[in-house]
């Protein structure tokens, strides 16, 4: 593989100006690997920026350091966390990952920022916003864009999960973007999903999907402190819906808590319900089964972007597809017709 070195100009004592690009040495499968499993912070940076590119060419070594790795994964705490505008989730996760590497653990945060459906961009600030975790020896966040997936998901988030799991570290945090129906997504490549609610449960129950609710491990009312009578009452609110709806198995029965991130309070809690609940599923070879499905989900999620990007690169249907977006936006084509004549190519591929 050709490298290219990191070069730094003469004369500017190291320092350079981040508008001019700094060209670094490309890594071979080998020493990302390797650099993977020994814990190296910035490699396992680069691992993730290779499994997250679109680009064709890094496809191949982005699969290769995924295949050799994956013997050495799964052996993490995999609990996503949401939660509505508001509500906490950066401080929560602050407050409970320095918990859990007080404790001795290795703590990995994947929190995902919203891209822009307009300028394609994201913020991707949640290093500033979790200041004391972002120091933290024992600690890694990794800020994703979203890319305007479902879930407030990046695409490649299920093998950053397991990069991760690879370099070492006991918890994986995913933070998602909000509460909504599509945070099924994340909950399906979890082990754990916790949803973070604010005190006033009148007006959250009416402003929530049912969705959330029925995916829900743990509801955890945060800011309690600021009106604990108020959170008193949304945890009973939130205790009786849990009860009407159907849990996901039927050896948990999710359950609500009053917490407060910004004094630590009851995160500890958090954490032992989150150990009893592995314990149950251990027990009754439900966690086996959860990884089980998570593995063929990945495969379907997987071969749905395979199949549409190999699709819509097509010269046949790329020729056609901007002309088919232009007739449907200006009405002279209904988006039904417009797909069929799509995939009208495609059978005739068959045929030929």
């Amino acid at each position: 593989m050709k490298e290219t070195l990191r070069t730094i100009p003469a004369g500017t004592g190291g320092n350079i100006s981040p508008r001019k690009a700094v060209r670094r040495r490309v890594l071979s499968t080998d020493e990302l690997v390797d650099g993977v499993r020994a814990g190296d912070r910035t490699i396992l940076s680069r691992a993730i920026t290779l499994v997250e590119s679109r680009n064709p060419k890094h496809f191949e070594q982005a699969q290769a350091v995924l295949a050799r790795l994956m013997p050495h994964t799964g052996g993490s705490q995999r609990i996503g966390i949401t939660g509505v505008p508001g509500v906490g989730k950066s401080t929560f996760i602050e407050a409970f990952g320095k918990n859990l590497t007080g404790a001795g653990k290795k703590v990995a945060v994947l929190a995902v920022d919203p891209t822009s459906a307009r300028s394609g961009g994201s913020i991707l600030g949640d290093k500033t916003r979790m200041n004391e975790l972002s120091i933290d020896p024992n600690a890694y966040i990794r800020p994703s864009p979203s890319s305007g997936y479902l879930g407030g998901v990046n695409r490649m988030t299920r093998e950053t999960i397991l990069l991760c799991e690879a370099a070492g570290f006991d918890v994986v945090l995913v933070e998602t973007v909000g509460a909504g129906q599509s945070e099924t997504m994340v909950a399906q490549m979890t082990d754990f999903f916790l949803v973070l609610m604010l005190p006033g449960a009148g007006d959250e129950l009416q402003g929530i999907k049912k969705g959330v609710l029925e995916i829900a491990d743990l509801i955890a009312v945060n800011k309690s402190d600021a009106d604990p009578a108020k959170a008193r009452e949304a945890k009973r609110e939130y205790s009786s819906a849990l009860r009407i709806l159907q849990p996901t198995s039927k050896h948990w029965r999710p359950q609500s808590v009053m917490v407060s991130a910004l004094i630590n309070d009851g995160l500890d809690t958090i954490w032992d319900l989150i150990n009893q609940h592995r314990a149950v599923m251990e027990k009754e070879g439900e966690f086996t089964a959860k990884r089980a499905r998570q593995q063929r989900d990945w495969m379907w999620t997987m071969l749905r972007d395979r199949l549409l990007e190999t699709f819509t690169h097509r010269d046949d249907v790329a020729s056609r597809l901007s002309a088919l977006e232009a007739d449907v936006l200006s009405g002279t084509t209904n988006p039904t017709a417009a797909v069929e004549e799509l995939l009208g190519l495609i059978k005739t591929t068959g045929q030929a």
